[in-house]
């Protein structure tokens, strides 16, 4: 696909806490993005961790927004979610971690400060566990490589294809 890519600002944003198991499944996928692939300048890959209103100035300009994070589906660990556009803060309403109010909110005051992405996707997985655990259990680390592919597949559909390292 080719589209026109002047004036987009694209954030791909990995939230997620590293040491609580699973909720690290967003930071990781960015790490992986990251270290695999170089981007365009007009796209930031950023590692968000546990989020907060200080996230706020990397929206200001932002018109694609990805957010790649574990989600509370109620599925099986491991199952894949995309939601986009205002499917986003409707799931935000069932909290899986402090960091996804903490995502809400940053969307709200983006929304009130005239900030708000034209475009918002979330790219998601329902995790196994959040215990405190430094790797991901086996059914979401069987996902990293699908979920970054899916993020590089949002990208490609808004005309962003980055390049390997």
């Amino acid at each position: 696909m080719s589209c026109d890519v002047s004036g987009m600002k694209v954030l791909v944003l990995g939230i997620g806490n590293l040491v609580m198991a699973d909720d690290g499944i967003g930071v990781r996928v960015v790490q992986k993005l990251q270290q695999c692939y170089r981007f365009p300048q007009n796209v930031t890959i950023m590692d968000g961790g546990t989020l907060g209103l200080d996230l706020l100035p990397a929206l200001e300009e932002t018109t694609h927004l990805i957010v790649v994070d574990a989600v509370e589906t109620g599925r099986e660990p491991g199952t894949m979610v995309r939601l986009a556009g205002e499917e986003l803060p409707i799931a935000l309403e069932t909290k899986l971690s402090p960091h996804q109010m903490g995502l809400k909110d940053l969307l709200a005051v983006a929304r009130l400060m005239g900030h708000e992405p034209g475009s918002m996707v979330l790219v998601g997985i329902q995790p196994g566990s959040i215990e405190m655990d430094e790797h991901l259990t086996d059914s979401v680390s069987a996902q990293l490589d699908v979920m970054v592919s899916n993020v590089l597949n949002e990208l490609n559909e808004i005309g962003i294809e980055p390049g390997a390292v």
